[in-house]
Formats: structure tokens, sequence, C-alpha cells
């Protein structure tokens, strides 16, 4: 038995800081995305944390940009990992440590070349060196986003935009993630506690190419789960077992047991922007009620596929009005109650982030500045009625 105030909570009500940091082609030079610095998080680091305390949170997703804790090949600067664990225990707030968000250090070409893997294999035997305490890690954010949107739509880092690639970058990242669990596991009793996109398809009964496109996406998609957990891909997905070199494949299969069942929590990252809605379906409007159902839904078939316990890593109003941030909240938090009081694992939810991001309605691809309104408090730091929401949840869960 590890001890309890180190076991992650039966129910978490936790909280991110948003800290993305892809490369993206901008008026035609490589620029790098930094949203702490949109933010203004690492000047204020201190009083955003305090911020997040003050609401009797006590879970908080964070993590400093890999590229700047490794400024050259070998050579790390934990000038900004120490400021921050340190505000963590300020503060009385528990790291999930994310490791990677997005983005490479700059003396590596991208995530479809293998060469990155061991380089952060590297990282992540020096950081546990160095910190002791943590015990949650969710190694490599999104892993699936990542191959997505570097390799397979072409938007960030290597701006690739084939399936062959996206497979190929997704089996790179699920190597280094689960090397770095493996790590951690050696380590000490550590928790994978992940983080990855959650798509939900609605489609109309008898819409056969609708119902086609869904299968096809939900395929893919559970594709970064199924090399995590050791689950044969299916559908169009099957074919990364001929993309993908075998020896890369068979060292995921070899790692993928590394963290067991009881130190999981599958991380579900579901916003209203999550539903897509195929063919005759996609002509009639998608409501709050229509989203949450959806994810119930697809929430327990993905419980019945892989087994394991799983929170929404991430939530927000994303692509509704912030005045309906809180229904939202509500709206979701009785769906996981629902889906708790069925027998399904469900181990908590994450609004994300504390404050206002950037640029996300272009996907970070315009990096200008532009205000996405989707925190508990503004961009200038105001708190809006969904944080009073969220702190009474953290006070029922406390």
């Amino acid at each position: 038995m590890i001890p309890e105030d180190r076991a992650f909570p039966a129910f978490a009500v936790a909280l991110g800081e948003e800290g993305s940091d892809p490369l993206v082609l901008h008026e035609g030079e490589m620029v790098r995305v930094d949203e702490f610095a949109a933010s203004g998080h690492y000047d204020r680091m201190d009083s955003d944390l305090a911020d997040v305390a003050a609401l009797g949170v006590r879970v908080w997703r964070y993590g400093m940009p890999w590229r700047l804790a490794e400024p050259s090949p070998g050579v790390y600067d934990w000038t900004l990992w120490d400021r921050a664990l340190d505000a963590c225990r300020r503060h009385g707030l528990e790291p999930v440590i994310d490791l990677c968000h997005f983005g490479l250090p700059d003396h590596y070409a991208g995530f479809c070349d293998l060469g990155w893997v061991e380089g952060f294999t590297r990282y992540v035997e020096a950081f546990l060196d160095r910190y002791p305490e943590p015990r949650w890690f969710t190694p490599v954010n999104e892993p699936g986003i990542t191959a997505l949107l570097s390799a397979r739509m072409g938007m960030w880092n290597d701006r690739r935009a084939t399936e062959d690639d996206y497979f190929t970058a997704l089996a790179n990242i699920a190597l280094a993630n689960l090397g770095a669990l493996r790590l951690v596991r050696a380590d000490r009793d550590g928790w994978w506690i992940g983080s990855e996109g959650f798509g939900c398809h609605l489609t109309d009964p008898g819409d056969a190419a609708a119902l086609r496109a869904a299968t096809d996406a939900r395929d893919l998609e559970y594709a970064v789960w199924d090399l995590h957990l050791g689950v044969a891909p299916r559908g169009i997905a099957a074919r990364l077992t001929e993309v993908v070199p075998r020896d890369v494949l068979e060292r995921i299969e070899a790692l993928a047991g590394v963290v067991p069942a009881d130190r999981i929590v599958a991380g579900h990252d579901f916003y209203p922007v999550s539903v897509a809605a195929h063919g005759t379906r996609a002509e009639r409007p998608v409501t709050i009620a229509d989203r949450i159902a959806a994810y119930e839904a697809t929430a327990t078939a993905w419980y019945e596929r892989y087994r394991v316990p799983f929170w929404v890593a991430e939530t927000s109003n994303l692509s509704l009005p912030v005045e309906q941030g809180t229904e939202w909240l509500g709206a979701l938090t009785a769906s996981l109650t629902s889906l708790g009081e069925r027998g399904l694992p469900v181990r908590g939810i994450c609004w994300y982030s504390r404050g206002d991001q950037f640029d996300w309605d272009t996907a970070l691809t315009v990096p200008v500045g532009a205000v996405t309104e989707v925190g508990l408090f503004d961009a200038e730091r105001k708190p809006r009625p969904v944080a009073a929401a969220y702190a009474a949840l953290a006070a029922r869960f406390a």
C-alpha cells in the first residue's frame, strides 16, 4: 500500500496550466509557440498557483517546456522546474508532471524521427534523479493529438500530412511515453495519469457513409490507446503494423504492461468541440445534452474495450460561449456521476485551464495573441462565474 496522501484521489477535481509549445509556420517562417509566455505565467507563477489553491484545488496538471529544460543536447537547465515545484509545495498543490507538451527542443528534427526518443529518455532520467517527490506523471501530453497535428494534418512541428507519417509519429511517441513510464516505475511507485484527445461521433441511423466516416475516425483515434494498452488496432488503424518498423512495434509491445492497472488513470480530453457530427446529422444543431450523451456512450464503449480507470483530463467551454461554462461543467459532472453509479471507474475531472488561452481558434497556427476564452480566470486573471462553481465542486470532493 502506498501512503494515502500519495495515491491519486478517488475523484480528483483538478486544474492545469496551458503550456503548449509546438513549432508552426507563420508568415513564411517557423515560429515557436509559447503559451506560458503568451499568458504571462512565467512572471506570475506564484500568484497563479495561489489562485488555484484558493479554489480548494489540490491536483495540478503542470509541466515546464522541455526545450527550455534542455537548451542543448544533454545539457539541462532546471531553473524553471525548480521554481515551478517550489511553488507547488508552497501552495499545497500535488503536480501531475507533464514533460513534453506538443513541442521538442530545437536540436531534434521532429516526432517522425526516432532520434528524439532516446533524448527524451535521457531527459526523464535526469528529471527523476533531480526530483524524487512527484508520483503522478503524464510524460507526453496527448500523444495522439501530437501525432495528428504534426504528421497527419501538417500543422505543427514536422508539418507532414500522410497517414503513414501519422502512424510513424504515433508509434515513436507511444514508445517514448511508455519508456518514460518504465523509468518512473523503476524509480518510484509512480502513476500514469493520462491525457488524450477524446473524440465522439454522431450519425443518423441508416446514413451508411457517415457511419463509415465515424468508424474510421474512431479507429484512428483509438490507435493511441491500442499501442499503450496492448490491444490490436482495428479497422483502418490496423495498417499501422505494416508501416511502423517491426523493431519499434516489438519495443512498444514489450512496454505495454509496464504500469499496473491500479496505477493507471487514462485521460479523456473532452470538450464541446470534441463531438463531431457526420453526414445528415451535421445538418442539425448539436446541443450540450447531445454532446454529453455522446460522451457517455463513447466512454462506455471505450471502457468495455480497455478496462482501465479514466478521468476527464481536460475540459472547458471550448467552442461554446464563455457564458455557458457553468452549464457545461454541471452537465459533464452529472454525466461522470452517472457513469460512476453504473460501475465505471471514473477518477475525476480537470478544467483546462486555469486561465484563458491564446490562438486556439486556429489550433495555434496563427500565433498573434488572440484570446481563447476558456479559463476559470480571464486573461486579466479575474475569476469567472464558473470558477465559483468549480470551487464548490472541489469542496464537494475534498
